[in-house]
């Protein structure tokens, strides 16, 4: 994933905390910021309750791999993704269905916007 999809700063996480537009299922929160730009930008945050570095980063890397994968489908925003204990027990299909449920309940996946993008 490419760094102008990131958010790496404490001041861009802050700023979309601070927007308190959140949704939630029981493995997954998202914070989302409106924004008007090219391309979403996103933030993962795993806190250390759910395993070692290893464990984490491996949860990472899925994250990153979802999100690329959900790309023609997500809208414009910037958001934060925050892993809930139980994540590092999932196997990469369920990870990927809750991550699509939350997004969903996000408004920030939709299945009409990939013809849009194409152009």
């Amino acid at each position: 994933m490419r760094k102008s999809f990131r958010v790496k700063s404490e001041k861009d996480f802050k700023v979309i905390f601070e927007a308190s537009q959140s949704v939630a299922n029981r493995k997954f929160v998202v914070y989302r910021l409106e924004k008007q730009q090219k391309h979403y930008r996103v933030g993962l945050s795993v806190g250390k309750k759910l395993g070692n570095a290893v464990v984490r980063n491996r949860i990472k890397r899925r994250l990153r791999h979802l999100v690329m994968e959900f790309s023609p489908y997500l809208v414009t925003d910037d958001f934060v993704v925050i892993a809930r204990k139980g994540v590092e027990e999932l196997s990469y299909q369920e990870l990927r269905q809750n991550l699509m449920h939350v997004l969903k309940l996000g408004n920030l996946y939709q299945e009409g916007l990939s013809s849009e993008k194409e152009d």
